[in-house]
């Protein structure tokens, strides 16, 4: 905890939607560093990850919430109430849609659950630089007259359209109190889960559709060495022996491109040299361990 801040604000802004709507790519654009995976891929968010902003005496604490969707196995209930836990948690709220392609279903579950709740959310309209305008303004119109909106924001988080003032009308929002982190923080994620989640995201990034959710990365050790490398040692699991081949490719090339995408990516978040070493491993029920839930932040029991 750091020291008050004279006339300092602090909330926490939850961000909520559909997989694969952008939230994770906003997060990092309001950061303005990674602190969130992202794939083209929907469903990549599993736990709850904090993005830190500091903006002159005010401290935006961002929850990428999982996406929300009809839930079929224990991981997506785990996944979905999460996301709602979220959003009652945080003073602000952002629904944020992918304005370019139709979520209408998943959106409506979403609308639904907000006012199941009796809260609101302000809408943000992302990817609007792949949707035409007038789409874009019938699209506005719909949330606008939903009665849960607050106020609509149209943005591009890939290119940084909007989101200027999509931060300015968060920051203006939050209500007073000390810093809840300290000021160079940006996020909460342990180190042993971000090195997970970064060789996740060059699972997804890599292996495209031969492999899409059926694994889970697990960093087993994170050890310092004595010249300031790290050296980490994880371990991939899938649930089936045709998926192992897959992760390592033939003549084991595949698994060494994971590896050493994700050692470049790690070297750079780190700030140090990183040593990575990967195990595949088949484990038929891996989404069913419990320790999984515990080291996302996930409920078991849900």
């Amino acid at each position: 905890m750091t020291e008050p801040h004279t006339q300092s604000r602090c909330g926490f802004v939850a961000l909520l939607g559909a997989p694969n709507a952008g939230k994770s790519t906003l997060v990092n654009r309001m950061v303005g560093a990674k602190v969130a995976i992202v794939s083209p891929k929907v469903q990549t968010t599993r736990s709850r990850v904090t993005g830190i902003l500091v903006e002159g005496t005010a401290q935006a604490v961002f929850l990428d919430l999982p996406g929300v969707f009809a839930p079929k196995r224990r991981l997506d209930r785990a996944m979905v109430a999460a996301a709602w836990r979220g959003v009652e948690e945080a003073e602000q709220r952002w629904l944020v849609v992918d304005a370019a392609r139709s979520d209408a279903d998943e959106t409506a579950l979403i609308l639904d659950g907000l006012k199941s709740r009796n809260l609101k959310a302000d809408i943000v309209l992302n990817k609007t630089d792949l949707i035409d305008p007038p789409k874009l303004l019938t699209l506005a119109q719909f949330y606008a007259n939903s009665g849960l909106a607050g106020e609509v924001f149209m943005v591009s988080a890939e290119t940084g359209d909007g989101c200027e003032r999509l931060k300015a009308h968060l920051i203006s929002k939050l209500p007073p109190g000390p810093f809840l982190y300290p000021e160079d923080d940006i996020s909460d994620l342990p180190a042993r889960l971000l090195a997970a989640e970064v060789t996740r995201e060059q699972i997804y990034r890599q292996l495209h559709q031969e492999l899409p959710y059926a694994s889970a990365v697990e960093t087993e050790k994170f050890e310092d060495r004595p010249d300031g490398s790290a050296r980490i040692e994880q371990t991939i699991y899938v649930a089936r022996e045709g998926q192992r081949k897959i992760v390592i490719g033939a003549g084991g090339e595949r698994i060494k491109k994971i590896g050493e995408s994700a050692r470049i990516e790690l070297t750079k978040l780190l700030d140090r040299k990183v040593h990575l070493f990967l195990h595949v491993k088949v484990q038929e029920k891996w989404d069913e361990k419990r320790d999984f839930y515990k080291a996302w932040g996930l409920e078991y029991e849900v």
